[in-house]
């Protein structure tokens, strides 16, 4: 499907964003023709840049630098563009802090923007469910549902999508999805890294607000969905929506690691956490009844996010007498190497009935040789052709904040060392998730 006669304006063009991902990602699109020559791109922002200048700032081919043009402040972009064509639709994608979307927003409808704008917003989308629902409700005033897109990058990793493919679209799964088979769900989102560079945002929000509330829980949604009626963006939607309305935190445990208070952009004093751990429940017909564990956090011993669904132990008979057999799992890595490994139970060559776990795995890097999309290429792509199905709506992201705010800076905040995982609070034998790290590397 080529786009043609759409303007892609990137407020706030001259930050990182942009030129990591926003214009590297676009410049992918044209170059396999999904969008047009007719298309252009203009970076918006207070600083002042010419069109050769702002060029300049990005490594690109010389035939897209030529679609690119710079316009300095929102007011008068209207009638900027319009000196440069007609375009049937204007994508205003918002590369900014969060605490500046509203201010922008502002402008951009009294610039005169209106049916034909589609507004694309990144996450944070609101501190707590309050501001969020303010948000919404603002928003609403300038622009419909149908013109928002709300980001959340990780729905568009090709291995968060094939969650969905996995459980529909594979009938040997779908009678045991559930808590009469399935005695757990666990997220892990673990780096080895601290917060780097981003001391200032990172410790007004904290890794439950950064990671949990949106990223983790679209995971889970996923997951734990009921089947959709069709692939319409709505139809999912509802289905996520149905499970955020269920969820509840029964217990969750605060980390903070030593030496955070002496990072950048950190207050002193701070209780920010950097390691968090949940207990939760859905409280549905299809998962009464068993937990979902999730773990996230910075600064400790490697890098990985993974889901692990445990299935009850087979009874205590036959090859299970003693009671001493592995469950089976499966295990979905989504980075940074992307697969599925199931997890079961067979017999050990040449021996009188001595059973081993062995695993079947599907890598994406050996079963399919092409070059796997970034997300932004996928989520820019999506919202110039305004598909909603890899964006969250303004119902989730104030359900998403419904669940996580009764534990949002609560409770002591738990030292631990940088390199190793804290140590676990929760009464739950964890997923040994390093055993996994090497499949598919």
């Amino acid at each position: 499907m080529e786009l043609d006669r759409i303007a892609i304006v990137i407020i706030g063009a001259s930050g990182d964003l942009a030129g990591r991902k926003l214009i590297p990602a676009l410049e992918v699109l044209y170059n396999k023709r999904k969008i047009c020559p007719s298309c252009i791109v203009v970076g918006c922002g207070r600083t002042f840049f010419t069109d050769e200048q702002f060029r300049e700032r990005f490594r690109m081919s010389a035939d897209f630098a030529d679609r690119i043009f710079y316009h300095q402040y929102v007011p008068g972009l209207k009638q900027y563009l319009q000196t440069k064509g007609e375009f049937s639709r204007v994508v205003i994608f918002l590369s900014q802090p969060p605490a500046a979307y509203m201010t922008t927003i502002r402008e951009v409808a009294a610039d005169g923007f209106g049916q034909e704008a589609t507004i694309v917003i990144e996450k944070p989308f609101g501190y707590d469910q309050k501001s969020a629902v303010e948000m919404n409700r603002e928003l609403s005033r300038y622009f419909t549902e149908s013109q928002i897109f709300r980001i959340d990058h990780y729905l568009a990793k090709e291995s968060v999508q094939n969650i969905m493919i996995f459980r529909f679209a594979n009938t040997a799964f779908l009678p045991a999805w559930n808590s009469h088979y399935i005695e757990s769900i666990q997220i892990n989102a673990i780096e080895d890294i601290g917060i780097a560079e981003r001391g200032s945002y990172f410790d007004k929000a904290g890794i439950i607000r950064d990671m949990v509330q949106n990223h983790l829980l679209q995971l889970l949604c996923l997951i734990t969905m009921e089947t959709p009626s069709s692939l319409d963006p709505e139809d999912i939607r509802q289905q996520k929506l149905g499970v955020l309305k269920n969820i509840k935190i029964e217990e969750c445990y605060r980390f903070q690691y030593e030496g955070y208070l002496q990072e950048k952009g950190v207050d002193p004093e701070s209780k920010t956490e950097t390691f968090a751990e949940l207990k939760l429940v859905i409280n549905n017909m299809r998962w009464a009844g068993m937990p979902v564990y999730i773990r996230c956090g910075k600064a400790v011993h490697r890098k990985g996010i993974e889901i692990g669904v445990t299935y009850r132990s087979v009874p205590a008979v036959l090859y299970n007498n003693k009671n001493d057999l592995e469950p089976n799992r499966i295990i979905f890595k989504i980075q940074p190497s992307a697969g599925i490994i199931l997890q079961l139970m067979s017999k050990v060559p040449g021996t009188d009935q001595q059973i081993t776990g062995t695993h079947m795995n599907f890598c994406y890097r050996d079963s399919f040789h092409s070059e796997i999309p970034e997300a932004y290429q996928r989520l820019l792509y999506d919202a110039l052709r305004s598909d909603h199905t890899l964006f969250v709506s303004a119902d989730e992201t104030e359900a998403e904040w419904k669940i996580v705010d009764p534990v949002l800076d609560k409770g002591e905040v738990i030292t631990y060392k940088p390199g190793q995982l804290p140590q676990s609070r929760l009464n739950v034998s964890w997923i040994d998730f390093d055993s996994y790290s090497h499949f598919c590397e």
